[in-house]
């Protein structure tokens, strides 16, 4: 019996053996003509438009008023599209403008009272609170201050209920100057609106009451939620918040934060959200701080311990902060979606039994993605660990078996087969950082040539200009090894094999280190490995894997998910990031990002495809193909076509103050006294677009040489943000004197010997428009005490550094704001100058009138640009 299982296993071996001496000699007649590569290679890009971008775009279709009776119950887009054209109408909403402060508030309160007349009043109580809140925090590097904001709040509970868990569900209603904010963030305000309302008819009650937090001043930035979260009388009892944002205006609306440490609300997520849309990749990238943007989430979790989601519509972000983020801009099958996807969410969590002690729930990070919009993926931080080492154990065991198997069905011994995998294993490698720097360099070369930004309205670009780079790079090496490598002892479909090998023992390890050091994103290299996996199993139970060829089929069928997933999600964030790129600043070369983010999706999407090119002849005839594509699309690049920005879509954002400046001296003298437009650079090109326009820039200069001579370089900069960008920023003096709207005052009310007469406080009164920043720097061997404003910059030195930026904000109050800072000199004398003082006084809405030197040079700008300005009044003074 053994010996004749024996020898009929011996006859396997032996014909397996012949088949492969067979193959050897007839690998090349085998292989393909290299133009079916092309095909090959088309038909992965085809499945990516007949796919994945279909299921990214795709929508739900709106339901209208008329459609209600047929649908109780389901969200109405027509009602809040009619909310969304009324807010948008009011024009711009800046904090402490009447747009904002009076005629928003009144909207908000007369729409609450309008649901309220619809209301189920025998199974629900409405309670409607317009707070006006003061305090002050740190964000960034300034301390902010805010007197008299706006929110107004809404509580809708059921009469049955007793519960004092309450869902938090927020949105702001200010907005950015000269924008309406009918995306961001009116978008979410009439989804809130309209979600209130179907709560409120609903014959079903809940358990747990909802606030919704209408914030006038989230864009100050994050004052309104503070407001609320640390004052408000129902801020106590929220246990878990829904926070609703937009970046752009339309798109479905992605879920890029959650918790901390509270997974079940991504079960909640999972099994109630309509139309799901979440990675953890984008928590981890938002939370790394790679994205100019914060959100009130941020605020609910600092300063109220509140666990909850984050969402965000996130498509066309090249209207985001201007002039045309308004109705128009706001497809109303996106605002569909997100109101589907939040009525479903609220339904759910106001029923949760979680919240009513969600702590005992607080148990770990989730690791979450869906699947093209189809499906939800969702389990714990704990169970992804798990999976990632298990299934990087499983892979490399199968490669290892794999290649035990080479070596049984070849004339050559293990120790033979092991050294060719790690000289190809080594060449991936290299593969690996071509994939990466090929694209990178393409990135610093335009950029080098002052052609940054050219997919910025032509995204298309992308494809030839870091896309096929990293196909290039990926398979460069192997390709050549292939080419110039006789076929030898081991026929070329293993050789072939072990490249693919290769690149899952890459993931593999990537995964357990990154895994070993606390990220959640290994998943995608978990995912990707899984399905590579799978089918290395299937071919080697079924022999497929000693036949040639045909294992690669196999193989491919098991790449078109994660292929599509790779996709999905790298694309995800091209559409994120190629707007934002455009207002990233001068600082960075924003082509790096997008040429990684191109790379990595390659290498993730087509890892386990691109070196299949080599079952095709002349395989490094479609290398040079794809070189010859890049080329052509760097020639279409320096073209007008690569040119950024296009008028009233994707338009080049240029901020600038029109500012006056006097400077007092210690003696109280006079050393400067001018005007001119101060520029903050809001994208890598800075004004140079404009050189040959009809804007006259003349005498325009960098403001750096003056950075040590006057506070903050003598500018008017508004927020940390403005301040950090110093450096690169620009003055442009002008002849006629800019005329302030309205005064900034500060007087000095005392001045005052303390503390054994080494200290001295000083108290001042300041008086002025709605925006105002005060600017700190001591001289050298003086330093801050104390001071009336919050000490965490004071307790903070590691962290906080002069000048402190002190920023004020009210709403309709205008009551001077009175402060002292206590000063401390090394040698003892107080006559000498202590310090040095920037007042500044933004006039940011347009309350406040420009005068007419400045509405011309407005005028002059270029129809491809969007302009956000307003009058500055900068005051310097040495005490």
């Amino acid at each position: 019996m053994e010996s004749k299982a024996q020898g009929t296993d011996n006859g396997n071996y032996s014909g397996t053996v012949l088949y492969n001496v067979l193959s050897k000699e007839r690998a090349l007649r085998w292989r393909l003509a290299w133009y079916y590569a092309v095909a090959f290679l088309l038909l992965w890009v085809a499945l990516f438009y007949a796919v994945v971008i279909p299921l990214f775009h795709r929508l739900p279709e709106k339901i209208t008023i008329a459609q209600e009776s047929l649908k109780p119950g389901e969200f109405v887009v027509e009602r809040a599209q009619n909310m969304l054209y009324q807010f948008d109408r009011i024009g711009p909403k800046v904090v402490g403008s009447v747009a904002n402060e009076v005629t928003t508030v009144a909207f908000l309160v007369d729409a609450v009272h309008n649901i309220r007349s619809e209301m189920r009043s025998d199974l629900y109580e409405l309670e409607v609170d317009v707070q006006q809140p003061t305090g002050s925090f740190t964000i960034g590097t300034m301390t902010s201050m805010y007197h008299g904001i706006h929110n107004v709040v809404v509580k809708l509970s059921s009469k049955s209920s007793n519960s004092s868990s309450y869902l938090l569900l927020n949105s702001h209603f200010d907005s950015k100057p000269s924008s309406p904010g009918s995306g961001d963030d009116g978008t979410m305000v009439v989804v809130m609106l309209e979600v209130l309302r179907q709560m409120a008819i609903s014959e079903t009650p809940f358990q747990h009451p909802i606030v919704f937090l209408f914030n006038g001043a989230e864009e100050n930035p994050l004052q309104a939620s503070h407001g609320f979260i640390t004052q408000h009388k129902w801020a106590a009892n929220c246990k878990a918040v829904i926070n609703l944002e937009v970046a752009g205006s339309g798109g479905r609306d992605l879920l890029f934060q959650s918790g901390p440490n509270h997974p079940w609300l991504m079960q909640y997520y999972k099994h109630h959200a309509k139309h799901p849309f979440a990675t953890t990749m984008a928590e981890e990238i938002f939370q790394f701080g790679m994205l100019p943007s914060d959100t009130d989430f941020r605020i609910f979790r600092d300063y109220g311990q509140v666990p909850g989601l984050d969402i965000a519509q996130i498509d066309n972000g090249y209207v985001y902060h201007t002039v045309f983020d308004n109705f128009d801009a706001v497809p109303g099958r996106s605002v569909q979606s997100t109101g589907e996807n939040v009525l479903s969410l609220v339904r759910a969590f106001a029923n949760a039994s979680e919240m009513y002690d969600t702590e005992v729930h607080s148990k770990g990070h989730s690791i979450f993605f869906d699947f093209l919009g189809l499906f939800f993926v969702s389990y714990s931080e704990k169970t992804g660990i798990i999976l990632n080492c298990v299934i990087a154990v499983i892979s490399l065991i199968l490669v290892g078996v794999s290649l035990w198997r080479m070596a049984l069905a070849s004339e050559v011994t293990a120790g033979q087969i092991s050294v060719w995998f790690l000289i190809i294993l080594g060449l991936h490698v290299v593969g690996f950082g071509l994939c990466l720097g090929l694209p990178l360099l393409m990135a610093v070369l335009f950029d080098a040539g002052d052609r940054s930004l050219t997919y910025f309205s032509s995204n298309w670009l992308v494809i030839g200009l870091y896309v096929c780079p990293a196909v290039i790079g990926l398979v460069l090496p192997l390709t050549l090894y292939y080419t110039l490598k006789p076929n030898g002892q081991l026929s070329h479909a293993y050789h072939l094999h072990m490249s693919l090998h290769a690149h899952c023992v890459i993931l593999a390890f990537f995964a357990i280190i990154l895994t070993a050091i606390g990220l959640r994103i290994p998943y995608v290299c978990m995912v990707s490995m899984f399905f590579y996996a799978a089918a290395l199993l299937i071919n080697l139970l079924n022999c497929l894997h000693d036949r040639g060829y045909y294992w690669v089929l196999i193989v491919e069928i098991f790449q078109l998910m994660p292929f599509v997933y790779f996709c999905y999600l790298f694309y995800t964030f091209l559409v994120v990031f190629f707007p934002m790129m455009g207002r990233n600043r001068d600082s960075i070369n924003p082509d790096v990002l997008i040429a990684l983010i191109c790379a990595l999706g390659t290498f993730f999407a087509l890892g386990f495809v691109v070196p299949l090119i080599n079952m095709f002849r002349w395989s490094t005839l479609v290398l040079l193909g794809l070189g010859v594509v890049t080329f052509v699309f760097s020639m279409i690049a320096v073209t007008d076509i690569g040119f950024p920005y296009r008028p009233n879509t994707n338009v080049m954002r240029v901020n600038f103050l029109h500012t006056r400046r006097i400077f007092y001296e210690y003696d109280g003298s006079v050393s400067v006294n001018d005007s001119g437009y101060y520029f903050d650079y809001q994208d890598r090109r800075a004004l140079r677009p404009l050189m040959h326009s009809s804007v006259n820039l003349t005498g325009l200069t960098s403001i750096e040489p003056y950075c040590d001579k006057y506070v903050v370089c003598g500018m008017p900069c508004f927020w940390s943000s403005w301040c950090r960008a110093l450096s690169s920023a620009a003055w442009l003096p002008r002849d006629q004197e800019v005329i302030a709207p309205a005064n900034l005052r500060l007087e000095l009310l005392d001045k005052s010997v303390i503390v054994g007469g080494k200290t001295v406080r000083y108290a001042f009164e300041l008086a002025g428009p709605p925006h105002m920043s005060l600017f700190i720097r001591p001289r050298k061997g003086v330093v801050i005490e104390d001071w009336s404003f919050i000490r965490n910059m004071l307790d903070e030195p590691e962290k906080y550094s002069a000048p402190y930026q002190i920023y004020f904000s009210y709403g309709p109050s205008s009551a001077p704001i009175n402060f002292h800072i206590d000063f401390a000199t090394s040698d003892g004398d107080l006559d000498a100058p202590i310090f040095e003082l920037g007042v500044v006084g933004h006039f940011v809405s347009y309350d406040f009138q420009r005068d007419a030197e400045s509405l011309k040079f407005m005028a002059d700008f270029p129809d491809f640009v969007h302009v956000m300005e307003w009058p500055a009044l900068f005051k310097r003074y040495i005490f």
